[in-house]
């Protein structure tokens, strides 16, 4: 693994290098933007050296993570068990290296009690792809009934925090910035006692504080609890067999207190079934927007009016229902620009027999489902999917697709409990086509894990310059997938980039970048939690195909001004800082 390298650079501010390597070139990609629903037709890209495979190897055994989930369950069949839980990735000691924290469940009523009891799970990268768990030593000993994950610096000191979504009271750990964490959970954190969801730390009005989304699934309890039976046996309850709830919004009062607002700001205007969630700029006005996945029912899009208050316009947009105006059980939800357009569109995915939805932005709030056009859907049908991300897997500059699956009842004879997990290639590089193609059985033995996954988080765990992924499986051991992008050749580039806002929250949570490479332009923002119920991205990654370097890098900082960085080069990880940009300058390749 490439070491850890910090540089200073002459781009009027500090620039911090991450050591990668470089490789080899190739034509330049060809990108336009059109507005319709449709795949865009582009012409062939032309000759030159083939891509190399994408192989995603499966490195769990190597890493050395011996963490296992649990649901609890003890055959009740309770409803939470099928829906625990996500995971995270991010650097919480900053060692330019990401950590991976692990939710777990929790013993439930008729479990036989262990020694010693589930924990949650934080593991320290270490480098070499080793991992070690830190979770005591680090002060998190944590035995919630874990679901969903958020990570921010809430209170800007530098270090990232931890939110717990929970059955039962949800958690907030505070880093202290010297390796460990305290529970810093009062007031209106403490506040009542739900079955969580996703959970998302955002910025409402552009004032430098990160407030805090939480998204809650049914009101149930184990004294409300139904057990269906089918053919003389019971089965697991679903959504529709509770009341749905309303979600929750605390406002970051930036002193250590929060403030629910979620009457005020229009939050609870609406009651569903929240699942997955993702915050970002969806309507292209400068805000943060909120998007909640709901289970069975229309999902929710929050467009924010720029002053912190949100208006639920999920119908209009296109984005509640799928193509045939059908509510999906929506799990999962990420956003990206898989079109280069410039504009965030969203993936989220569904039940068994429903095929997940990719929604193209087109513009105004508008969005269309393109997955049956694009391919987008392909292979999702067959089992229950859960975790995802638009994510550039072969550094090629556009967005591939990672599916998590798995069904949740290991009863169900019309089901398949243990189901491997899903790539869907980007091939606009190779056929000129926004268009998708199922790539998981050439994807390398990673793709031939079988389990029942949930969450999912992706980011470059070797600092080599590809993504790497992570899966937590229901009720056994994750998946860590090794990419072998670098091992195997490719001649493609990237760059990392990291945000340190000023008068932006630190970690830059909801501000956009801008890179522009050639005839690529990309774009991508900081979000906090995303997936089904994980958390990912703080350090954005940028394919950037044959390009050895960018010609531009533009920031547009939440709440703030857009500052220009010119000349970079690839096949490094740059920081940059709000208010340091004044102007074009080189930057020098990492020693």
């Amino acid at each position: 693994m490439s070491a850890l390298r910090a540089i200073v650079l002459s781009l009027t501010g500090p620039l911090v290098l991450v050591g990668c390597t470089r490789t080899g070139q190739e034509p330049p990609l060809s990108r336009t933007a059109d507005t319709s629903g449709q795949s865009t037709q582009l012409p062939a890209t032309g000759q030159g050296p083939a891509p190399a495979p994408l192989e995603l190897a499966d490195w769990t055994g190597p890493s050395n993570i011996t963490w296992a989930h649990t649901d609890g369950s003890a055959g009740n069949r309770f409803i939470i068990e099928t829906v625990s839980c996500g995971l995270a990735l991010f650097d919480y000691d900053g060692d330019g290296l990401a950590d991976i924290y692990f939710c777990n469940g929790a013993p439930l009523p008729g479990h036989v009690a262990s020694t010693p009891r589930p924990r949650h799970a934080l593991y320290r990268n270490l480098g070499n792809w080793q991992f070690q768990d830190v979770s005591l030593r680090a002060g998190i000993d944590c035995n919630a009934y874990g679901l969903g994950i958020a990570v921010a610096d809430y209170d800007n000191d530098g270090h990232p925090d931890i939110y717990l979504s929970n059955y039962g009271p949800n958690i907030l750990y505070r880093n202290n910035g010297d390796g460990t964490f305290c529970n810093v959970t009062s007031g209106e954190l403490a506040r009542g006692a739900r079955v969580g969801a996703g959970a998302c730390f955002l910025d409402l009005e552009g004032d430098g504080d990160l407030d805090l989304l939480a998204a809650n699934y049914v009101r149930f309890s184990e004294t409300t609890h139904r057990a269906p039976g089918s053919r003389g046996r019971t089965v697991y309850p679903g959504p529709m067999d509770y009341p749905p709830e309303t979600n929750t919004l605390l406002r970051n009062n930036g002193d250590s207190t929060w403030t629910d607002v979620s009457d005020v700001c229009g939050i609870a205007s609406r009651e569903g079934t929240g699942m997955g969630t993702v915050c970002g700029d969806l309507d292209g006005d400068g805000d943060t927007d909120i998007y909640v996945a709901n289970d069975e029912m229309a999902n929710f899009l929050y467009q924010n009016n720029g002053r912190g208050s949100f208006t639920e316009v999920g119908l209009q947009s296109g984005t509640a229902h799928d193509s045939l105006g059908l509510a999906h059980g929506s799990m999962g939800a990420d956003c990206g620009d898989f079109d280069n357009d410039g504009r965030l569109d969203l993936y989220v995915t569904a039940y068994q027999h429903e095929t997940a939805s990719l929604y193209r932005n087109v513009g105004d709030t508008i969005f269309h489902d393109v997955s049956r056009v694009t391919g987008a859907s392909d292979g999702t049908a067959a089992n229950v999917t859960w975790g995802c991300g638009l994510v550039d897997l072969d550094n090629d500059g556009d967005r591939d697709i990672f599916v998590a699956c798995g069904h949740l009842d290991d009863r169900d004879e019309n089901a398949v409990y243990r189901a491997p997990n899903l790539v869907l290639r980007n091939v606009l590089r190779e056929t000129g086509q926004t268009r998708f193609v199922n790539a998981s059985h050439e994807c390398g033995d990673g793709l031939r894990v079988r389990a029942s996954s949930r969450g999912a988080v992706f980011g470059d765990l070797d600092n080599d310059g590809d993504v790497d992924v992570v899966v937590l499986n229901s009720r056994e051991p994750p998946t860590v997938l090794r990419n072998l992008l670098r091992e195997n050749g490719s001649p493609q580039h990237h760059l990392h980039i990291q945000l340190r806002g000023t008068r932006a929250s630190r970690d830059g949570v909801g501000s956009r970048v801008r890179v522009v490479a050639g005839p690529l332009s990309l774009v991508d923002e900081v979000h906090s939690g995303r997936g089904y119920q994980s958390h990912w991205g703080s350090r954005l990654h940028f394919g950037l195909g044959a390009s050895d370097h960018v010609d531009r890098v533009e920031v547009h900082w939440l709440g703030g001004a857009i500052e220009v960085w010119e000349h970079v080069t690839a096949g490094q990880c740059v920081t940059l800082v709000e208010g340091t940009a004044a102007g074009p300058a080189d930057t020098q390749p990492p020693s």
